[in-house]
């Protein structure tokens, strides 16, 4: 078992699992964010209120600590404190400060894989939006238009033609922390996520999984599906590109996770990169998927200890995103059937992060989930009928704000 205090920067949904897994160890947590009123927070056992990106400020009030480890998941803004903290601290993995550059600069993503030889398409980047707006109005519509160092689909927006340009460049400048927004030419095709664990700079574990994207301007993301639908060459050329990026970006341990597009023709597109684990329950999805504890073994690794990631089994898993059906705020209601889902036998993990009187929002950014549910199947046929099934018993009511109690409140799947 470990000693000592565990930093984790962040304490949201996605990284309960951290402070889990570090009290199933024995070590104590330091959780850092700005919000008080984050899940994570009550599991740790000292909190910091401060940003995750003010790696300076979390330093100066450790000032005089020695820590066992430091850790994150699920998020880009924090990775270059991940990188200043582990090298000032001294600890025993250093988060490398190239993988954090390519996770939040999409440009300087674009140029790596460009000199990878990965497949590349137009894009422009810039902090001068009518500059910006010049340059994007040769390319070929629809495109997309990003924040440069955001996660999480906040500020993302599809385009489909010139005209909608300014409104999407002046949105994604508003979510970037340096003002910083790209624009790139939309590449159609089937969605992955390659998701891999290095080890001595191989690919310790490989799980690509197939994203269901939501209708609407936004690329939100309403689940996952694994293992995805590939030929085992595809996969293996997608896996073996995720390693060459990976080293390409110093990043020989750890986790990362590349967005990919396959074309009708079969051409691979890797958009960006979060040199980091996925969100949207990626570690529940695994453990499901191929009994790995990828949590585990990123605090094995932050701490380090011996990393297993050895499969156990290999069953088709599908993750699907809770969300409210509202376009506007209301209030979260009810959560009937959660006991009688989470008993249900190809139900793995079903997990809320609402409770009633909650005020919640519409999913416009993968933030805004309301839970998450982890469904398998004997068949990867099967899994779609089983997800309806499962998400129509699991009964969650949204009322619309000024609605009164007793009035009718909105199911969402």
């Amino acid at each position: 078992m470990s000693a000592g205090e565990l930093l984790v920067l962040g304490a949201g949904e996605e990284q309960v699992v951290l402070y889990q897994e570090a009290c199933r160890r024995g070590l104590r947590t330091i959780a850092v964010d700005m919000r008080a009123d984050r899940p994570g927070i009550p599991l740790a056992d000292e909190f910091l209120k401060i940003s995750t990106m003010d790696h300076a400020a979390i330093a100066d009030a450790l000032r005089g600590r020695r820590l066992a480890g430091v850790v994150s998941t699920a998020a880009d803004t924090c990775l270059e404190s991940w990188h200043h903290l582990s090298v000032h601290f001294g600890t025993p993995w250093v988060y490398p400060a190239e993988a954090a550059a390519a996770s939040m600069d999409k440009s300087a993503f674009h140029r790596i894989a460009g000199a990878a030889g990965v497949p590349t398409y137009r894009w422009a980047q810039s902090d001068d939006l009518v500059e910006l707006a010049d340059a994007a109005r040769g390319f070929r519509f629809p495109v997309v238009v990003k924040p440069t160092d955001a996660s999480g689909g906040r500020g993302v927006t599809g385009v489909p033609d010139p005209g909608e340009l300014d409104a999407a460049l002046k949105h994604a400048a508003v979510h970037s922390p340096r003002g910083q927004v790209i624009v790139e030419e939309f590449v159609e095709g089937v969605n992955y996520t390659v998701n891999v664990f290095m080890s001595g700079g191989e690919v310790a574990l490989s799980v690509i999984t197939e994203k269901a994207i939501l209708p609407g301007p936004g690329f939100l993301i309403g689940g996952h599906t694994a293992p995805a639908r590939l030929s085992p060459s595809v996969e293996a050329a997608m896996t073996r590109e995720a390693r060459d990026l990976c080293r390409a970006f110093a990043l020989h341990d750890g986790p990362a996770n590349f967005d990919v597009v396959v074309r009708p023709d079969g051409t691979r597109y890797t958009l960006e990169v979060g040199a980091r684990m996925s969100g949207n329950g990626f570690p529940r999805l695994v453990s499901a998927l191929a009994g790995v504890d990828c949590v585990a073994a990123l605090v094995s690794l932050a701490t380090g200890e011996p990393v297993d990631l050895t499969p156990t089994h290999l069953r088709p898993t599908r993750l699907h995103v809770l969300t409210s059906p509202l376009p506007d705020a209301g209030e979260f209601v009810a959560a009937r059937g959660l006991a009688e889902v989470a008993a249900m036998p190809d139900v793995t993990s079903v997990e809320l992060f609402v409770a009633p009187g909650d005020i919640v929002q519409p999913f416009t950014e993968a933030g805004r989930k309301l839970g998450w549910v982890v469904v398998t199947a004997d068949d990867a046929e099967d899994l779609e009928p089983r997800v309806s099934e499962v998400v129509a018993a699991l009964d969650l009511a949204v009322r619309p704000l000024g609605v009164r109690e007793g009035q009718v409140a909105a199911n969402t799947r």
